[in-house]
């Protein structure tokens, strides 16, 4: 409630319920539906030998991660020419980690939370490994899709 000039004005605020996920998230999570999903999907084809690491990597940890790493994700189709750059700054991260744990010191928790989210989306942990898709896989049919909803 607020006042204007001496009456009680209250105000209102209406929403629709919570925030709509985006639909990059129903998808990791598995509950997309395909009559909400936008049809046009950006999809960039995946790199076939593991390129050589980029030239701003800090440190030799950096460089190390990226040619242990690299291999791995071009042999599962995981890595694209335009996730070259996130891929550095994940092993740029790590590198930078490694140096701080090397001189005694721990990293933030904000570093830690940042590679976490950084190896999470190219399925570099146990928990996310199982929905990081290939690129250019598609899901297999969906064996409950011909029946019908029934009608009242």
């Amino acid at each position: 409630t607020g006042f204007l000039h001496g009456q009680v004005i209250k105000l209102v605020l209406t929403m629709s319920g919570p925030p709509k996920k985006p639909s990059h998230l129903k998808a990791v999570a598995g509950t997309a539906r395909p009559d909400r999903v936008p049809v046009t999907v950006v999809e960039f084809a995946p790199v076939m030998a593991a390129p050589s690491p980029v030239d701003w990597l800090p440190n030799a940890h950096a460089v190390n991660e990226w040619n242990r790493l690299a291999p791995l994700l071009v042999a599962n189709k995981l890595l694209a020419d335009a996730d070259l750059s996130t891929f550095g700054h994940l092993c740029a991260l790590h590198g930078k980690m490694v140096q701080l744990w090397a001189a005694g010191e721990a990293p933030t928790g904000h570093m830690v939370a940042q590679y976490n989210a950084l190896a999470a989306g190219f399925g570099l942990s146990p928990a996310w490994r199982g929905k990081v898709k290939p690129i250019g896989d598609q899901d297999a049919a969906n064996k409950f899709s011909k029946i019908k909803k029934p009608t009242r």
